[in-house]
């Protein structure tokens, strides 16, 4: 640990003395108002062979330099990644052959049927990969698991909720498909009481720590009931979660799921109003005290139903303010993509529901030997979101900025 607070120091006080410069790299941030931090990523193969733990990253401001938390994801391609932190348009980074610094780590947590994921002793998102079982006196076919429930805030609040006694079956943040065609039966993995299929967490791929996100992979198995009785695998599915590591107010959220089919026969998502990416909020949200806000202007009066890049779903919380921004990628199906909003009126007090719903206007057809991917992210935060920054976040998912090589 010595070693490394006086590798940070050098690198800070007297500049980089003794160690070789493998790469600089230049990263040129977009001209909209920067208030969040970026995500940036570089392959490696093709520059360097030294062991990572021999590598630090810099930032060259004038004559002096920085040390920058950053990680190396190894893979088919060996990658670096970091985060730009908002501000100067032009950043400008060094890779030494200097052993790096020592930084507050992201870690994913296994215990008790759950992965947690933590930065600094505080709790960010919880993944349950053992079956919950159905509240007391409820049917008991409402059970499942693979599914995130808490999603905390910067500040500790939780901003979801599972099994309320309106719909047992809403599980925090997950996403099942409602309405599906599979082998001339019609199948729904939302609604699991009725027993025509659930989802099933199956393993973990992947597990990764580090300075920069927690990173797992989950498998997922979209079982179909059959009406003889049996069970089949209807759709596979590889859910990614990576969180970054937090700032004071907000943090990054990535989700990505993989979806193929699980046999020879395809799979058909018919058009329904809702499935797909949905969010059971807190029970602390009502139509007078929470907001939300899409990329086309919507509010919750007029969102459901809207296509949209980004919403944003806010309102108060005990003591504070906060939420989350809901983000599709580009490239997924039918993007922008339909949304799925509670109305003001929904049991009375407005509970809130958000659905990102890629097949609530038309069908999506999944055929065997084809893998099909959805990716959103989330910007989780406390104090109130504008428009102009879920833009901006936006535009960074979409199109994040090079990394350009200056200097091998």
């Amino acid at each position: 640990m010595l070693k490394n607070i006086l590798a940070s120091f050098l690198i800070l006080f007297t500049g980089v003395a003794g160690a070789q410069t493998i790469a600089s790299f230049e990263v040129e941030l977009p001209k909209q108002t920067q208030e969040l931090e970026i995500p940036v990523s570089v392959f490696l193969d093709n520059i360097t062979f030294f062991s990572d733990t021999l590598l630090s990253l810099v930032e060259v401001r004038g004559n002096k330099t920085l040390p920058v938390p950053f990680q190396i994801k190894q893979g088919d391609q060996r990658s670096m990644h970091w985060l730009v932190k908002p501000g100067v348009q032009k950043r400008m980074y060094q890779l030494l052959t200097l052993p790096p610094g020592k930084f507050n780590n992201v870690s994913a947590i296994n215990h008790d049927g759950t992965l947690t994921i933590q930065s600094d002793n505080k709790n960010l998102l919880r993944y349950h990969h053992k079956i919950v079982e159905a509240p007391a006196g409820a049917n008991p076919d409402y059970r499942r698991s693979a599914f995130i429930h808490p999603l905390w805030t910067p500040h500790g609040q939780e901003l979801t909720r599972i099994q309320p006694p309106d719909h047992y079956h809403h599980y925090g943040i997950w996403n099942p498909w409602t309405h599906v065609l599979f082998e001339k039966d019609t199948i729904d993995f939302w609604n699991i009481a009725d027993k025509k299929g659930t989802v099933r967490f199956a393993a973990f791929p992947l597990v990764v720590n580090g300075p920069v996100f927690a990173e797992f992979k989950a498998l997922h198995e979209h079982i179909a009931f059959k009406k003889d009785g049996s069970e089949k695998v209807a759709l596979m599915e590889v859910q990614t979660i990576r969180v970054y590591i937090p700032s004071r107010d907000y943090y990054i959220v990535d989700i990505t799921s993989q979806l193929n089919c699980a046999s020879e026969s395809e799979v058909k998502l018919l058009e329904y109003r809702y499935g797909g990416l949905g969010w059971r909020t807190t029970e602390f949200w009502d139509n007078k005290n929470s907001e939300v806000i899409t990329s086309e202007g919507k509010d919750r009066k007029a969102a459901d139903g809207s296509k949209a890049r980004w919403c944003i779903v806010q309102g108060a919380l005990p003591n504070d303010y906060g939420g989350a921004v809901m983000m599709s990628y580009p490239a997924n199906y039918n993007h922008p993509e339909p949304l799925r909003i509670w109305p003001e009126n929904q049991y009375n007090r407005g509970d809130m529901f958000a659905n990102f719903s890629p097949t609530k206007d038309k069908d999506w057809l999944l055929e065997p030997g084809k893998s099909y991917v959805l990716r959103y992210r989330l910007v989780v935060f406390n104090g109130k979101f504008t428009k102009e920054k879920a833009e901006a976040g936006w535009q960074n998912f979409a199109t994040p900025p090079v990394v350009k090589i200056v200097k091998k």
